[in-house]
């Protein structure tokens, strides 16, 4: 996989087997009560091709203790040591992943494969990782959480157990015209009627009158139950908190592009710095064009960017959209593209339309040069709904319709749209925090901020793609498109997410801000 170019005291994570072509796995669907996946193994181990052997499994994927987000107090000076174990953990599991991939045959024959060959195994490996986390943090002072040596076991997962049980829930609390408050999802039953029993996906086969699992182009998703006809989903938006006086109502609208210019990468500077291919998938940017894994505050100041206005040096960027539909783009054959499960054509946004709004109780202080800020969870297949922000649904039916955990099927001549509201509360001191979420928060139902924190410029955005409406048909998927993702995560809706961050120059934050406090509507 990925290789981490930071000088490291120990070895890393052992490299997967190479994998470049698409092997029907086990991928399960949110929301399916009894799937009992007929999975494959590939006769030369490799994710993909044709030939494949029909063997029984119900284990879709693995999932692992998210050790990150226990990770709410490290000091500063262990803070890149420990991003860069955290990133070995990642690329532990992407590994683990694909060996439960490519051993179907082994898995049907022998109960206990799973847990002997490959859990024990990531376990021992995650032990040793842990262990080099609590030496980097007490090394310069600090605490390390007593209970870390808890996270080093995973377990595997059958389809309906992702996703906190596999319970579909259209939309979450949607607030703010879309935004998910606190990222706070319940469970809920599915809208529209969605095949929920397996199938084929595209260019699947049927052997021995037993049906291939539909695990997607590169058999880690998407699968049937990943989608639902808008049209069958009853209206999930609620209303906006009221305006108060003494709120902030005006907006600023930054035109950064829709990366037209295919500036893409496969790492995360703000999760994982100084390690290539962090993030395992593929990201599309926009603003800073000098982003990438290696990338420092002075390389933003000097990075250029794509957006009208040149005071604008921030960066967003998100995973890209793809087409299953059998086609494959330039990173097939890569790290982070084709090799971990990302495959098929990549959709460049029709529009990408980013605005910053007001707070509707107070005014808001600018935002702090660097602030970084994470929106969504990109592992929510296995940790669960709980810091979910993902919101898909159709032109036309916006106001009406935010789905969480499935992908839209839109109706012809409507477009699909991804919507992301991030954090609007700043603890007031730090730019980032050791789990890059404690440092923000999102407001109150009523529009306030907690616990001290100041309400700053809510950043919003909103991206349109132009996609072929996928067709269901006897749990059958033709023709799927999903969000870039890790590959043990099985391309879930529920995964999208958004990353952001703020740099700006001639007092472009404070302009910002005096806009949005003013009620103006500026660019």
């Amino acid at each position: 996989m990925g290789r981490n170019t930071r000088k490291r005291r120990t070895p890393l994570a052992t490299k997967a087997i190479a994998a470049s072509a698409a092997l029907a796995l086990g991928g399960g669907g949110l929301i399916w009560a009894n799937f009992y996946a007929s999975a494959h193994e590939s006769n030369h181990q490799t994710w993909g091709g044709n030939q494949t052997k029909a063997a029984q499994a119900q284990v879709a994927t693995i999932s692992c203790p998210d050790v990150g987000q226990k990770l709410t107090n490290v000091p500063d000076r262990a803070r890149t040591d420990v991003a860069g174990e955290l990133a070995n953990l990642d690329r532990q599991i992407t590994d683990a992943y694909q060996r439960l991939a490519t051993t179907r045959d082994a898995q049907a024959r022998d109960a206990s494969f799973v847990q002997n060959s490959i859990l024990q195994p990531l376990k021992d490996r995650r032990q040793a990782i842990l262990d080099r986390i609590k030496l980097e943090i007490t090394r310069v002072g600090g605490t390390a959480p007593g209970d870390l040596n808890s996270l080093a076991a995973c377990t595997a997962q059958s389809a309906n157990q992702t996703t906190a049980g596999g319970q579909q829930q259209n939309g979450g609390q949607q607030q703010n015209g879309g935004q998910q408050q606190g990222g706070q999802q319940q469970g809920g039953q599915q809208q529209g009627g969605q095949q929920q029993n397996g199938g084929q996906q595209q260019g699947g086969q049927q052997q021995g009158g037993q049906q291939q699992n539909i695990g997607g182009q590169a058999g880690n998703g998407p699968v049937a139950a990943d989608f639902v006809d808008i049209t069958k989903v009853q209206p999930n938006v609620q209303g906006k908190p009221r305006q108060q006086r003494g709120g902030s109502t005006g907006t600023f609208t930054t035109r950064c592009g829709v990366n037209a210019n295919k500036n893409h990468n496969t790492d995360n500077v703000i999760v994982a710095p100084g390690v290539a291919n962090g993030a395992h998938h593929l990201h599309d940017y926009t603003g800073n064009q000098k982003v990438n894994a290696f990338s420092s505050n002075q390389t933003f100041l000097q990075g250029g960017t794509s957006c009208q206005n040149r005071s604008d040096l921030s960066s967003y960027y998100w995973p890209v959209v793809r087409i299953q539909d059998g086609s494959q783009d330039f990173d097939q054959n890569r790290d982070g593209g084709g090799k971990e499960g990302n495959v098929g054509k990549i959709l460049t946004p029709v529009q990408a339309q980013i605005k910053y709004v007001g707070s509707p109780t107070s005014k808001v202080v600018a935002m702090p040069q660097f602030l970084r800020i994470i929106t969504g969870d990109a592992k929510t297949t296995t940790n669960g709904l709980a810091n979910a922000n993902a919101h898909w649904s159709c032109t036309g039916f916006e106001n009406k319709v935010q789905l969480t955990t499935q992908y839209p099927i839109c109706p012809q001549g409507s477009k699909v749209v991804r919507t992301f509201a991030f954090q609007s509360c700043w603890d007031g001191q730090n730019i980032d925090s050791a789990n890059h979420r404690t440092h923000v928060a999102f407001a109150d139902a009523g529009g306030n901020c907690q616990n001290g924190f100041k309400a700053i410029p809510q950043l919003t955005m909103r991206l349109v793609y132009n996609i072929n409406p996928p067709t269901v048909q006897n749990g059958q998927v033709k023709n799927a498109y999903a969000v870039d993702g890790f590959p043990e995560q099985l391309h879930k809706a529920a995964t999208d997410h958004d990353d952001f961050i703020s740099v700006t120059k001639n007092g472009l934050a404070n302009k910002i801000a005096n806009c949005v406090n003013s009620g103006q509507n500026c660019t």
